[in-house]
């Protein structure tokens, strides 16, 4: 078994509203409450972060099955939304919905659009992020696959 190791040097010099600091890897960044939630909005907050991991795990995770798959692709792209509920001062993450769009060369077959589709779904349940929040927060996609008219 294999175990990979990730750190993240966090500072935080404040209380509610002021701005930190987190460090990890080739990431360095300020970080503060957003200013939905009537913090500063200053660097990035842990709801982009945590839609910013399940989105890059799922598109990573894609991108290798495809390849696995012997499946060729004119672009891969996605746009991801997550969805926070503030319920009575209670701040839940609701949902993440994963809009995935890939275009396959012109002389990809139907079949080929099949497999990227199958492949879609199953990258949502086999990334890392993805089994990591199941359970507590809803995974959708909304997978568009589209064959190249040149």
């Amino acid at each position: 078994m294999a175990e990979h190791r990730f750190f993240l040097k966090a500072n935080w010099p404040g209380l509610r509203n002021d701005v930190g600091d987190i460090e990890t890897g080739n990431l360095k960044t300020k970080v503060s409450i957003p200013p939905e939630m009537d913090g500063p909005g200053i660097g990035t907050n842990p709801d982009e972060m945590l839609l910013g991991a399940a989105a890059t795990c799922y598109i990573i995770t894609l991108a290798a099955m495809m390849e696995r798959s012997g499946l060729m692709k004119e672009s891969l792209t996605m746009e991801s939304e997550g969805i926070v509920d503030v319920t009575r001062g209670v701040i839940t993450y609701k949902k993440i919905i994963h809009r995935p769009r890939v275009v396959l060369p012109a002389n990809a077959s139907e079949e080929d659009r099949a497999m990227v589709h199958k492949l879609a779904r199953k990258a949502e349940t086999s990334c890392m992020i993805s089994r990591a929040v199941k359970g507590n927060v809803e995974i959708e996609l909304q997978a568009i696959v589209e064959i190249s008219e040149r």
